[in-house]
């Protein structure tokens, strides 16, 4: 099923939460949060992250939403409800991707490798290496959590990969070849994931 979208998001993250869709917008100067009616398209609140900012996945946890960067090295802790700034951290490298698991935060950086961070301390704990057939996954992008599961876009692919999180392995692949028959231009790539549980 598809649903309207405002076609100018650079859309860089997504999730569910109580029926409504909250998605993460990308590129310096027009990078935001947003929560979107599904249904509609309509944008029901919006944030902008600042100037210098290119926004890319987010993340809920408890009553905030976890948004980070691509290289500031930086992600900005909101208030769920209100949107409003509750605190800032920082991270190593860049950020392109991340969900939690219920008890940590995953974060993708465009390696073949995860990050697993405390979501208290916001802290790094492990990581874990991604592989398919013997060889390294890289340029893992947007994250979901899904039954156990962790299911990451490629980015320039048109797949999603599912990773066991205990091992890293890629069991399955979801093959999205002919979603993008409308892209507009070559930056016009699978980002974001959503999963419904309901």
């Amino acid at each position: 099923q598809a649903y309207p979208h405002d076609p100018d998001a650079f859309t860089q993250g997504l999730f569910f939460h109580e029926g409504f869709l909250y998605e993460s917008t990308g590129l310096r100067g027009r990078s935001t949060v947003r929560k979107v009616e599904i249904e509609t398209g309509r944008v029901l609140q919006a944030v902008q992250l600042p100037d210098e900012v290119f926004g890319e996945g987010i993340a809920r946890w408890g009553d905030r939403l976890i948004a980070i960067s691509w290289q500031e090295q930086t992600a900005f802790v909101l208030d769920l409800k209100t949107f409003k700034l509750w605190r800032k951290f920082n991270y190593p490298g860049e950020g392109w991707g991340i969900t939690q698991n219920e008890r940590e935060l995953v974060m993708s950086d465009g390696t073949p490798e995860l990050r697993f961070l405390d979501p208290l301390s916001f802290k790094e704990t492990r990581r874990l290496r991604v592989t398919a057939d013997g060889r390294p996954v890289a340029m893992l992008n947007e994250l979901e959590w899904v039954d156990g599961e962790i299911w990451a876009n490629v980015w320039q692919s048109d797949r999603i990969a599912r990773i066991n999180p205990k091992t890293g392995i890629v069991t399955a692949w979801i093959d999205l070849t002919g979603l993008l028959a409308m892209r507009r231009g070559s930056e016009d790539v699978l980002n974001g994931i959503a999963y419904d549980a309901g």
